[in-house]
Protein backbone atom coordinates (compact mmCIF):
# COMPACT_ATOMS: atom_id res chain seq x y z
CA UNK A 1 0.00 0.00 0.00
CA UNK A 2 1.56 3.14 -0.80
CA UNK A 3 0.62 6.31 1.45
CA UNK A 4 0.93 10.02 0.33
CA UNK A 5 3.56 12.38 1.55
CA UNK A 6 2.00 13.98 4.29
CA UNK A 7 1.24 10.55 6.04
CA UNK A 8 5.19 9.61 5.44
CA UNK A 9 6.00 12.41 6.87
CA UNK A 10 3.79 11.97 9.72
CA UNK A 11 5.53 8.99 10.27
CA UNK A 12 9.16 10.22 9.93
CA UNK A 13 8.57 12.81 12.52
CA UNK A 14 7.52 9.75 15.09
CA UNK A 15 10.90 8.25 14.17
CA UNK A 16 12.48 11.50 15.44
CA UNK A 17 13.28 12.37 11.66
CA UNK A 18 13.64 16.18 10.46
CA UNK A 19 11.08 17.60 8.29
CA UNK A 20 10.22 20.95 7.13
CA UNK A 21 6.53 22.35 8.64
CA UNK A 22 3.93 21.05 6.99
CA UNK A 23 0.00 21.28 6.50
CA UNK A 24 -2.54 19.34 4.47
CA UNK A 25 -5.26 21.37 2.68
CA UNK A 26 -8.32 20.23 1.13
CA UNK A 27 -9.37 23.85 -0.50
CA UNK A 28 -7.65 27.36 -2.54
CA UNK A 29 -8.69 29.16 1.37
CA UNK A 30 -7.53 26.55 3.89
CA UNK A 31 -4.09 26.42 2.01
CA UNK A 32 -4.44 30.59 2.10
CA UNK A 33 -4.85 30.14 5.84
CA UNK A 34 -2.21 27.89 6.48
CA UNK A 35 0.09 30.23 4.84
CA UNK A 36 -0.93 33.28 6.86
CA UNK A 37 -0.18 31.18 10.13
CA UNK A 38 3.26 29.69 9.06
CA UNK A 39 4.21 33.41 7.82
CA UNK A 40 6.96 32.34 5.30
CA UNK A 41 7.60 31.19 1.53
CA UNK A 42 5.84 27.65 1.33
CA UNK A 43 6.19 24.60 -1.34
CA UNK A 44 2.13 23.55 -2.64
CA UNK A 45 2.97 20.25 -3.31
CA UNK A 46 -0.03 17.94 -5.07
CA UNK A 47 -0.59 14.90 -2.80
CA UNK A 48 -0.73 11.82 -5.19
CA UNK A 49 0.58 8.52 -5.48
CA UNK A 50 2.09 8.79 -8.50
CA UNK A 51 6.32 9.61 -8.57
CA UNK A 52 7.87 12.45 -10.53
CA UNK A 53 5.87 15.24 -9.15
CA UNK A 54 8.32 17.85 -9.61
CA UNK A 55 8.79 17.02 -13.39
CA UNK A 56 4.98 17.07 -13.62
CA UNK A 57 4.62 20.58 -12.67
CA UNK A 58 2.91 19.26 -9.00
CA UNK A 59 5.21 21.30 -6.83
CA UNK A 60 4.72 24.78 -6.74
CA UNK A 61 5.95 27.76 -4.61
CA UNK A 62 4.24 31.15 -3.47
CA UNK A 63 5.46 33.80 -1.13
CA UNK A 64 2.06 35.04 -0.26
CA UNK A 65 -0.74 33.57 1.24
CA UNK A 66 -2.80 34.76 -1.80
CA UNK A 67 0.10 32.59 -4.61
CA UNK A 68 -0.67 29.57 -2.11
CA UNK A 69 -4.14 29.92 -2.79
CA UNK A 70 -3.86 30.39 -6.15
CA UNK A 71 -1.29 27.80 -6.70
CA UNK A 72 -3.83 25.50 -4.98
CA UNK A 73 -6.68 26.39 -7.06
CA UNK A 74 -3.71 25.53 -10.18
CA UNK A 75 -3.20 22.20 -8.95
CA UNK A 76 -6.48 21.25 -8.52
CA UNK A 77 -7.05 21.55 -12.27
CA UNK A 78 -4.27 18.93 -13.02
CA UNK A 79 -3.97 15.38 -13.38
CA UNK A 80 -0.52 14.07 -12.22
CA UNK A 81 0.61 11.14 -14.68
CA UNK A 82 -3.12 10.60 -14.87
CA UNK A 83 -4.06 11.13 -10.85
CA UNK A 84 -6.39 13.63 -9.74
CA UNK A 85 -5.13 16.38 -7.01
CA UNK A 86 -7.48 16.34 -4.55
CA UNK A 87 -5.40 17.60 -1.45
CA UNK A 88 -2.09 19.73 -1.22
CA UNK A 89 0.13 20.13 1.36
CA UNK A 90 1.33 23.73 2.77
CA UNK A 91 4.64 23.14 3.47
CA UNK A 92 7.66 25.36 4.74
CA UNK A 93 10.64 25.93 1.83
CA UNK A 94 13.58 24.87 2.44
CA UNK A 95 15.82 27.24 1.28
CA UNK A 96 19.93 27.58 1.45
CA UNK A 97 20.63 24.27 -0.13
CA UNK A 98 24.26 23.23 -0.13
CA UNK A 99 24.24 19.51 -0.98
CA UNK A 100 21.34 16.71 -1.59
CA UNK A 101 21.70 13.25 -0.47
CA UNK A 102 19.35 10.31 -1.50
CA UNK A 103 18.23 7.21 0.63
CA UNK A 104 15.90 4.75 0.83
CA UNK A 105 15.23 1.45 2.07
CA UNK A 106 13.49 -1.43 -0.06
CA UNK A 107 12.42 -5.05 0.79
CA UNK A 108 14.33 -7.35 -1.79
CA UNK A 109 11.67 -10.24 -2.00
CA UNK A 110 14.13 -12.04 -4.17
CA UNK A 111 16.93 -11.54 -1.28
CA UNK A 112 14.77 -12.07 1.64
CA UNK A 113 16.27 -8.72 2.97
CA UNK A 114 15.77 -5.05 3.91
CA UNK A 115 18.22 -3.30 1.07
CA UNK A 116 19.90 0.63 1.82
CA UNK A 117 20.52 2.45 -1.05
CA UNK A 118 22.08 5.88 -0.52
CA UNK A 119 24.02 8.38 -2.82
CA UNK A 120 25.35 11.75 -2.62
CA UNK A 121 23.60 11.77 -5.72
CA UNK A 122 19.86 13.21 -4.57
CA UNK A 123 17.30 15.38 -6.25
CA UNK A 124 17.63 13.28 -9.22
CA UNK A 125 15.93 10.48 -10.95
CA UNK A 126 17.32 7.28 -9.08
CA UNK A 127 17.00 4.91 -11.76
CA UNK A 128 19.14 7.63 -13.98
CA UNK A 129 21.80 7.70 -12.29
CA UNK A 130 22.22 3.73 -11.31
CA UNK A 131 22.43 3.79 -15.47
CA UNK A 132 24.66 6.72 -15.69
CA UNK A 133 26.98 6.42 -12.82
CA UNK A 134 26.10 3.27 -10.89
CA UNK A 135 29.21 3.59 -8.89
CA UNK A 136 27.43 6.44 -7.45
CA UNK A 137 25.09 4.27 -5.16
CA UNK A 138 26.21 2.50 -2.37
CA UNK A 139 23.92 -1.13 -1.46
CA UNK A 140 23.97 -2.35 1.60
CA UNK A 141 21.90 -5.26 3.19
CA UNK A 142 20.59 -5.56 6.48
CA UNK A 143 20.13 -9.22 8.37
CA UNK A 144 16.49 -8.84 9.02
CA UNK A 145 16.93 -11.21 12.24
CA UNK A 146 19.65 -8.75 13.60
CA UNK A 147 19.99 -5.59 14.97
CA UNK A 148 20.96 -2.72 13.05
CA UNK A 149 23.28 -0.29 14.33
CA UNK A 150 24.20 3.22 14.79
CA UNK A 151 27.89 2.33 13.88
CA UNK A 152 26.83 -0.08 10.64
CA UNK A 153 24.76 3.58 9.34
CA UNK A 154 27.81 5.34 9.95
CA UNK A 155 29.68 3.40 8.15
CA UNK A 156 27.26 3.36 4.99
CA UNK A 157 27.75 7.12 5.35
CA UNK A 158 31.11 6.68 4.64
CA UNK A 159 31.17 5.07 1.89
CA UNK A 160 28.93 7.36 0.27
CA UNK A 161 31.66 9.46 0.29
CA UNK A 162 29.84 12.76 2.25
CA UNK A 163 32.27 15.11 3.89
CA UNK A 164 33.84 13.76 7.30
CA UNK A 165 32.06 15.96 8.98
CA UNK A 166 29.05 14.80 8.03
CA UNK A 167 29.27 11.49 8.47
CA UNK A 168 27.25 10.91 11.98
CA UNK A 169 24.87 13.37 10.90
CA UNK A 170 23.91 11.21 7.31
CA UNK A 171 24.50 7.78 9.41
CA UNK A 172 21.37 8.77 12.19
CA UNK A 173 19.39 9.78 8.93
CA UNK A 174 20.13 6.34 7.58
CA UNK A 175 19.43 4.58 10.93
CA UNK A 176 15.99 6.33 11.61
CA UNK A 177 14.40 5.69 8.57
CA UNK A 178 15.85 2.08 9.08
CA UNK A 179 13.71 2.15 12.38
CA UNK A 180 10.84 3.48 10.88
CA UNK A 181 11.25 1.04 7.81
CA UNK A 182 11.17 -1.89 10.58
CA UNK A 183 8.56 -0.63 12.90
CA UNK A 184 6.16 0.01 10.38
CA UNK A 185 6.41 -3.14 8.18
CA UNK A 186 7.37 -1.12 4.98
CA UNK A 187 8.18 -2.44 1.92
CA UNK A 188 9.77 0.84 0.48
CA UNK A 189 10.81 4.29 2.81
CA UNK A 190 13.01 6.45 0.59
CA UNK A 191 14.08 10.46 1.49
CA UNK A 192 15.07 12.53 -1.86
CA UNK A 193 16.30 14.32 -1.06
CA UNK A 194 18.14 14.79 2.19
CA UNK A 195 18.87 18.27 1.97
CA UNK A 196 21.93 20.23 3.55
CA UNK A 197 21.04 23.72 4.61
CA UNK A 198 22.99 26.04 6.25
CA UNK A 199 20.65 24.97 8.94
CA UNK A 200 21.83 21.08 8.85
CA UNK A 201 19.63 18.55 7.20
CA UNK A 202 15.88 17.80 6.85
CA UNK A 203 14.28 15.29 4.72
CA UNK A 204 12.88 17.46 2.05
CA UNK A 205 10.79 14.31 1.01
CA UNK A 206 9.32 11.27 2.17
CA UNK A 207 7.69 8.55 0.48
CA UNK A 208 6.59 5.02 2.26
CA UNK A 209 4.65 1.90 1.25
CA UNK A 210 3.56 -0.37 3.57
CA UNK A 211 2.59 -4.14 3.34
CA UNK A 212 -0.84 -5.08 2.99
CA UNK A 213 -1.08 -7.78 4.58
CA UNK A 214 0.25 -5.78 7.80
CA UNK A 215 -1.72 -2.83 8.16
CA UNK A 216 -4.10 -3.86 10.47
CA UNK A 217 -1.02 -3.59 12.90
CA UNK A 218 -0.83 0.30 12.33
CA UNK A 219 -3.86 1.33 14.18
CA UNK A 220 -2.21 4.92 14.49
CA UNK A 221 -2.40 5.55 10.64
CA UNK A 222 -6.32 5.26 10.61
CA UNK A 223 -6.17 8.66 12.34
CA UNK A 224 -5.44 10.13 9.07
CA UNK A 225 -8.25 10.55 6.16
CA UNK A 226 -7.09 8.10 3.46
CA UNK A 227 -7.60 5.49 5.91
CA UNK A 228 -10.96 6.39 7.24
CA UNK A 229 -14.51 5.28 5.80
CA UNK A 230 -13.11 2.92 3.29
CA UNK A 231 -15.58 4.25 -0.02
CA UNK A 232 -15.47 0.58 -1.44
CA UNK A 233 -14.05 -3.66 -0.84
CA UNK A 234 -10.92 -3.71 -2.45
CA UNK A 235 -8.75 -6.44 -2.80
CA UNK A 236 -5.30 -6.19 -4.78
CA UNK A 237 -4.54 -10.06 -6.69
CA UNK A 238 -1.99 -11.17 -9.12
CA UNK A 239 -3.70 -11.38 -12.13
CA UNK A 240 -4.68 -8.66 -14.97
CA UNK A 241 -7.90 -8.09 -15.67
CA UNK A 242 -9.33 -5.19 -13.24
CA UNK A 243 -12.89 -6.49 -12.26
CA UNK A 244 -14.99 -3.80 -11.00
CA UNK A 245 -18.52 -4.62 -9.78
CA UNK A 246 -21.39 -2.68 -7.84
CA UNK A 247 -22.11 -5.47 -4.96
CA UNK A 248 -19.87 -8.24 -3.41
CA UNK A 249 -21.94 -10.93 -5.62
CA UNK A 250 -21.47 -9.50 -8.71
CA UNK A 251 -18.17 -8.52 -8.40
CA UNK A 252 -17.17 -12.67 -6.94
CA UNK A 253 -19.41 -13.96 -10.21
CA UNK A 254 -17.30 -11.67 -12.85
CA UNK A 255 -14.50 -12.62 -11.23
CA UNK A 256 -15.72 -16.49 -11.07
CA UNK A 257 -16.75 -15.90 -14.80
CA UNK A 258 -12.89 -14.53 -15.68
CA UNK A 259 -11.19 -17.44 -13.92
CA UNK A 260 -14.01 -20.11 -16.54
CA UNK A 261 -12.87 -17.82 -19.27
CA UNK A 262 -8.80 -18.52 -18.55
CA UNK A 263 -8.45 -15.30 -16.97
CA UNK A 264 -6.84 -13.97 -13.94
CA UNK A 265 -8.59 -10.97 -11.66
CA UNK A 266 -5.97 -8.23 -10.47
CA UNK A 267 -8.74 -7.08 -8.38
CA UNK A 268 -11.78 -7.51 -6.13
CA UNK A 269 -12.94 -4.43 -6.36
CA UNK A 270 -16.84 -3.77 -5.13
CA UNK A 271 -18.16 -0.31 -5.28
CA UNK A 272 -21.40 -0.93 -3.58
CA UNK A 273 -25.01 -1.45 -4.29
CA UNK A 274 -25.73 2.19 -3.97
CA UNK A 275 -22.75 3.35 -6.78
CA UNK A 276 -22.88 7.17 -8.01
CA UNK A 277 -20.96 8.51 -10.74
CA UNK A 278 -18.28 9.78 -8.25
CA UNK A 279 -17.75 6.24 -6.51
CA UNK A 280 -17.43 4.87 -9.99
CA UNK A 281 -15.01 7.22 -10.99
CA UNK A 282 -12.82 7.07 -7.88
CA UNK A 283 -13.28 2.95 -8.58
CA UNK A 284 -11.69 3.24 -12.39
CA UNK A 285 -8.93 6.09 -11.16
CA UNK A 286 -8.04 3.40 -8.42
CA UNK A 287 -7.95 0.25 -10.75
CA UNK A 288 -5.57 2.17 -13.40
CA UNK A 289 -3.02 2.78 -10.82
CA UNK A 290 -2.10 -0.90 -10.58
CA UNK A 291 0.90 -1.10 -13.60
CA UNK A 292 -0.49 -4.86 -13.84
CA UNK A 293 -3.84 -4.07 -15.18
CA UNK A 294 -4.21 -4.86 -18.68
CA UNK A 295 -8.49 -5.11 -19.09
CA UNK A 296 -10.94 -3.63 -17.19
CA UNK A 297 -13.87 -5.42 -16.53
CA UNK A 298 -16.76 -3.48 -15.28
CA UNK A 299 -20.01 -5.23 -14.29
CA UNK A 300 -22.87 -3.16 -13.16
CA UNK A 301 -26.35 -4.06 -12.84
CA UNK A 302 -28.41 -0.87 -12.73
CA UNK A 303 -31.12 -0.91 -9.38
CA UNK A 304 -29.88 1.72 -6.84
CA UNK A 305 -26.98 2.49 -9.11
CA UNK A 306 -28.08 4.22 -12.43
CA UNK A 307 -27.07 3.02 -15.70
CA UNK A 308 -26.39 6.95 -17.06
CA UNK A 309 -24.02 7.29 -13.82
CA UNK A 310 -21.73 4.44 -14.43
CA UNK A 311 -22.02 5.55 -18.50
CA UNK A 312 -20.94 9.21 -17.74
CA UNK A 313 -18.42 8.38 -14.70
CA UNK A 314 -16.72 5.83 -17.78
CA UNK A 315 -16.77 8.45 -19.91
CA UNK A 316 -15.24 11.56 -17.83
CA UNK A 317 -12.37 8.90 -16.58
CA UNK A 318 -11.82 7.93 -20.79
CA UNK A 319 -11.64 11.22 -21.38
CA UNK A 320 -9.53 12.73 -18.71
CA UNK A 321 -7.01 10.20 -18.33
CA UNK A 322 -6.74 9.66 -21.92
CA UNK A 323 -7.06 5.64 -20.65
CA UNK A 324 -4.72 2.96 -22.41
CA UNK A 325 -6.06 0.24 -20.69
CA UNK A 326 -9.29 -1.35 -22.35
CA UNK A 327 -12.26 -1.38 -20.83
CA UNK A 328 -14.82 -3.96 -21.29
CA UNK A 329 -18.19 -3.04 -19.51
CA UNK A 330 -21.56 -4.68 -19.08
CA UNK A 331 -24.17 -2.59 -18.02
CA UNK A 332 -28.05 -2.94 -17.72
CA UNK A 333 -30.71 -2.46 -15.59
CA UNK A 334 -32.07 1.24 -14.10
CA UNK A 335 -31.68 3.81 -16.92
CA UNK A 336 -30.15 1.30 -19.04
CA UNK A 337 -31.11 2.94 -22.28
CA UNK A 338 -29.50 5.89 -21.32
CA UNK A 339 -26.24 4.47 -19.99
CA UNK A 340 -26.09 1.93 -23.25
CA UNK A 341 -27.21 5.61 -25.92
CA UNK A 342 -24.56 7.68 -23.88
CA UNK A 343 -21.34 4.61 -24.23
CA UNK A 344 -22.20 4.19 -27.92
CA UNK A 345 -22.08 8.20 -28.77
CA UNK A 346 -18.34 8.05 -27.07
CA UNK A 347 -17.66 4.73 -29.21
CA UNK A 348 -16.96 2.75 -26.09
CA UNK A 349 -18.58 -0.58 -26.28
CA UNK A 350 -20.48 -2.48 -23.84
CA UNK A 351 -22.39 -5.84 -23.50
CA UNK A 352 -25.60 -6.73 -21.64
CA UNK A 353 -24.58 -10.34 -20.87
CA UNK A 354 -22.11 -11.06 -17.76
CA UNK A 355 -20.95 -13.89 -19.46
CA UNK A 356 -20.42 -12.23 -22.95
CA UNK A 357 -18.74 -9.04 -21.08
CA UNK A 358 -16.24 -11.70 -19.15
CA UNK A 359 -15.20 -13.65 -22.40
CA UNK A 360 -14.62 -11.04 -24.00
CA UNK A 361 -12.27 -9.34 -21.41
CA UNK A 362 -10.18 -12.38 -21.59
CA UNK A 363 -10.15 -12.51 -25.21
CA UNK A 364 -8.92 -8.88 -25.62
CA UNK A 365 -6.15 -9.84 -23.00
CA UNK A 366 -5.28 -12.63 -25.04
CA UNK A 367 -4.77 -10.21 -27.88
CA UNK A 368 -2.50 -7.75 -26.33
Amino acid sequence: MNIHEYVAKNIFKRGNIKVPESHLAHSPEEAAEIAKKMDKPVAVKSQVLSGGRGKAGGILFADTPEEAAERTEELFQKRIKGERVTKVLIEEKVENKINEYYLSIILDRDAKKPLIMASTAGGMDIEQVAKETPEKIVKKYVEPLEEFMPYQARNIALEMGVDTSEISEVGNFIWKLYNVFKEYDATVAEINPLMKTTDGFIAADAKMAIDDDAFFRHTKLKEFDEFKDEKFAYVKLDGNIAVIGNGAGLTLTGMDLIKYYGGEPATFLDVGGGASEESITQALELVLKNPNVKVIFLNCLGGITRADDVANAVVDVANEMEVKVPMVIRLTGTNEEEGQRILREHNIPFETSMERAAKKAVSILNEL
